[in-house]
């Protein structure tokens, strides 16, 4: 979710979809109950001006607990009460550290920090609906979430709009089997090789404008793991012009050991574009040629953001390719009752 930090399909959807299917609850319950815990952990996201992040901590893992203990609050039916109390014990179920970033290894610990976040949003609501106690404060409370894990917060963000304005519509879908702040560099890039005929064996090197993120936190050229690698910007734009960077299994296990994807990750510079913002995936790629040319382009909203959404060809080729180990006509069909799932009166079909 743009300027939230958070990741609903991970941390909101799966124990949505768990619980409804315990329950035996139809498409549009889960969709519902998708939107309330949406919206309201997108704001805790914004709230946070991103200082969580500065701080240390990793954002899905802090702001997911709240909005999949919503979303299951919500398939429950909780009144105030109840929902208040699953916030308040969700509170205490954040966790996350982004230590994996500066030391360069154990990057399987981020995926583990949306798991658990899932895993919490059902435990504090199953604790809240057997009368476990929460503090109503937990958000803004001296001690609370936003005073202990942000070093600065905006605390109207909590409510604005809430229940008139919608958030949900700005999720955005990542193309690329990797980091949100790759997604434009690796697009210019094809973009550019598709224009320009050249290959990987062509280029000279490489030079990318963007946030502060790309050239800081993200500029990895040579990751210790696959997931440090999907993680790593130029490794990832060094990986799209040798592998096809849409296949989540171009990320294997002998990837960070490929000499031509890490010679060339070698030679991408990332630099801060002036005037840039902190969380502006804007990315300006510059490429330099063996027979002199020098090409590049800027991409403002990849393909897969709000402004530029992927079409339902693209939805189904990136369906197709996270489930290609399984049986693909039964993924063509499952993929089909998906874009009318809000008419599905049972969800037990939804499995892999």
């Amino acid at each position: 979710m743009p300027n939230s930090g958070s990741h609903p399909s991970a941390t909101l959807f799966t124990p949505a979809l768990a619980v409804a299917q315990e329950r035996g609850l139809g498409g549009r319950d889960l969709i519902t109950a998708f939107v309330a815990g949406g919206e309201v952990m997108y704001r805790i996201g914004h709230a946070t001006k991103h200082s969580n992040e500065t701080r240390g901590f990793h954002a899905p893992g802090t702001t997911g607990p709240f909005g999949a203990a919503v979303a299951v609050g919500r398939i429950r039916q909780f009144d105030t009460a109840t929902m208040t109390n699953a916030l308040g014990v969700a509170g205490s179920l954040a966790c996350g550290l982004l230590e994996f970033v500066n030391a360069g290894n154990g990057a399987m610990v981020k995926r583990l920090h949306l798991g658990r976040a899932a895993e919490s949003g059902v435990l504090a609501a199953s604790l809240a609906g057997e009368g476990f106690t929460g503090p109503s404060s937990v958000l803004e409370g001296e001690f609370g979430f936003l005073h202990v894990f942000c070093n600065e917060w905006d605390l109207p963000a909590l409510t604005h709009g809430l229940g008139t304005e919608y958030m949900t519509p700005s999720i955005s879908m990542k193309r690329y089997a990797c980091h949100m702040t790759a997604q434009s560099s690796i697009e210019a890039t094809e973009d550019l090789r598709e224009e320009h005929k050249f290959s990987a064996a062509d280029i000279v090197s490489i030079a990318i404008a963007g946030d502060h993120r790309m050239a800081t936190r993200n500029n990895i050229p040579a990751p210790e793991d696959k997931m440090m690698a999907q993680y790593s910007v130029p490794f990832s734009v060094a990986l799209s012009l040798y592998r096809d960077a849409r296949n989540p299994r171009s990320y294997d296990d002998e990837v960070v050991h490929d000499r031509a994807i890490l010679d060339l990750a070698s030679r991408i510079k990332i630099t801060v574009a002036a005037g840039q913002g902190r969380q502006d995936s804007t990315a300006t790629v510059t490429i330099w040629l063996k027979d002199g040319r020098e090409v590049s382009r800027q991409v403002s909203s990849f393909k897969g953001t709000p402004q530029r959404p992927l079409n339902q060809a693209e939805l189904k080729e990136k369906f197709m390719l996270l489930t290609r180990h399984l049986d693909r006509g039964k993924m063509e069909q499952t993929f089909e009752r998906l874009q009318h799932i809000e008419s599905e009166k049972a969800l037990d079909w939804v499995s892999v």
